[in-house]
């Protein structure tokens, strides 16, 4: 009676209300939690399934242009959580290696200088994207600074021609 009393306290009660008659039915705790596992937890088959697509979700996962570090990471780790889930985990090794290729050319000489100057094996995920956030707001402050020039250098330039003389 303890045990189940548990497990009743241990459910949402908007859970618990969809399998309590399911609940009441089973005469031991074993039952009840045999019960709840296979609703629950889904089978192997389709835990399988999941994975599989999650590991081509990850496979072919790169940085979109114009997507940011951060969302890029956020997605990333999503994916890498959902297979957690699922019973596969990916080391943060694997994962650094994995954002390190899958990086816009924009970050090639960032991705360069990281994999040169640092072991990629001891590098957390924490750093490696703290790192690529610096390069990334430093690569768009650059950016932003040549636009300013342009926009600048041609309204100075106006109505003098392509000479600059006003004549």
């Amino acid at each position: 009676m303890k045990a189940k009393n548990y497990l009743f306290q241990a459910l949402l009660r908007s859970i618990l209300k969809i399998i309590l008659k399911i609940i009441l039915k089973k005469d031991t705790t074993k039952d009840i939690w045999d019960s709840m596992k296979r609703k629950y937890q889904g089978s192997m088959r389709i835990k399988r399934a999941q994975l599989q697509a999650l590991r081509k979700e990850f496979e072919t996962l790169h940085l979109k242009v114009g997507e940011t570090v951060n969302d890029y990471f956020v997605r990333t780790l999503m994916i890498v959580n959902k297979m957690k889930a699922n019973g596969e985990n990916k080391s943060d090794t694997v994962v650094v290696e994995k954002i390190l290729r899958s990086m816009t050319q924009k970050f090639n000489y960032v991705v360069c200088s990281i994999e040169e100057a640092q072991d990629t094996t001891t590098l957390s995920i924490d750093e490696l994207q703290s790192s690529l956030i610096v390069h990334e707001q430093r690569m768009t402050s650059l950016e932003e600074e040549q636009v300013l020039k342009v926009t600048y250098g041609e309204s100075s330039n106006r109505g003098t021609g392509r000479s600059g003389y006003r004549g």
